[in-house]
């Protein structure tokens, strides 16, 4: 009785749980590229996005700048080390909290606060938890003052400054607007191209028709960057070279092995009865094709859509190869790569916050269009 139609299934616990695990799995680290992306970069460094609510501890270096006095036999320097030239900028809140100071960037913790220190000069060195300091010294300090390098626990800092940078950088919006030119004829012409081949290779008789399939099948697994250097050449040699027309032959091409496998998988699953009385009624296979299989495979297309609109908009390595490199030129993914993290990449707000801003019309395309996914995906998979 456990199998009768209608009861739930044992293994219905198990299946919620995985979807579960599953979709937190992909949204932890998107949380954590949204919080990183509002963060201080200085911050990211030092802690991860989960403790982003709380205090992090960051080190600094600045100089003893108020002016000397003498104090008999000795000089004396006091101040607030927060109100230093070079890091009054960030203490501007006044919440942070010394923790330990020194007087070398190895041990810039060397001392606790509150507590006195030797210099290099054989000065001596108090800095308190509050930021005010004194240091005293025999020989009459330099007009630079005392290098001091301590710890503090800085309040959490959240910031706009990151999105500033990416959105006001210059040319973004030229390089959107490339993004576009190139993002949208790439997703057309393969599906263009590709629904021609579906049809012919699902619904219609000619020699060498299983070989084909058998070679768009294989092409799944070529990884486009075998193609790059043999695929550029060509380019050259036929005169589109390094160019937006270029760029657009080159993502047809990479993007029809799996246009075409997926068209013909849903083509196939069609109800052969309602071609075969379209062309008893004299309908050619073109009549067939616009009035009948295209508009029953619009699941397949859109499906096929978003995965190709993804593949271009996110696109770094075939922007670089198949597009000038000057500045007009330029999509998104170039642009943010080479003028706002540089060759090294190491600054992860800038990195977080590009992530966030180049999502947006990906994920507009997606929720636009989500519901023929599955559809899609799932063609030819039941019969």
């Amino acid at each position: 009785m456990e199998n009768i139609a209608g009861q739930n299934n044992t293994l219905k616990w198990a299946v919620n749980i995985s979807v579960v695990l599953l979709v937190v799995a992909w949204l932890i680290p998107t949380v954590g590229l949204f919080v990183s992306s509002f963060r201080d970069r200085d911050q990211i460094t030092a802690s991860g996005w989960w403790v982003a609510p709380f205090s992090v501890e960051l080190t600094f270096r600045t100089r003893g700048d108020a002016t000397p006095t003498q104090d008999g036999d000795l000089w004396v320097i006091e101040g607030n080390i927060f109100d230093t030239a070079e890091v009054a900028e960030t203490f501007e809140s006044g919440d942070a909290t010394i923790t330990g100071f020194g007087v070398t960037a190895r041990a810039p913790d060397e001392f606790p606060a509150g507590t006195e220190g030797e210099t290099r000069d054989g000065g001596l060195l108090t800095v308190n938890a509050d930021g005010s300091y004194r240091f005293t010294s025999t020989e009459e300090p330099d007009d630079r003052g005392p290098r001091v390098y301590f710890a503090a626990e800085t309040p959490p800092s959240f910031t706009l400054d990151n999105y500033r940078t990416i959105l006001t950088s210059d040319n973004m919006d030229r390089a959107f607007i490339n993004t576009l030119t190139v993002t949208i004829p790439a997703t057309i012409i393969p599906i263009l191209i590709a629904a021609f081949a579906a049809y012919a290779l699902a619904w219609m008789e000619f020699p060498g028709r299983g070989l084909l399939i058998a070679v768009i099948v294989g092409l799944l697994v070529v990884p486009l960057q075998l193609a790059l250097v043999p695929l550029l050449n060509l380019h050259n040699r036929i005169g589109i070279g390094q160019s937006f027309v270029g760029i657009w032959m080159a993502h047809t091409g990479f993007g029809l092995p799996l246009a075409i496998y997926l068209l013909r998988n849903y083509m196939v699953g069609l109800p052969r009865d309602i071609i075969e009385g379209a062309k008893v009624d004299g309908a050619t296979d073109f009549q067939i094709f616009t009035k009948i299989i295209l508009p029953l495979s619009f699941p397949a297309l859109a499906s096929f859509a978003i995965f190709q609109f993804l593949w271009t908009w996110n696109d770094l390595l075939v922007a670089k190869v198949f597009l000038p490199s000057d500045d007009a030129s330029r999509v998104m993914t170039v642009k943010i790569a080479d003028d706002l993290l540089g060759s090294r990449g190491g600054d992860w707000g800038i990195l977080a916050t590009a992530a966030f801003v180049s999502i947006g019309v990906p994920v507009l395309v997606f929720f636009t269009m989500q519901r023929y996914l599955v559809r899609g995906l799932l063609a030819g998979s039941v019969k």
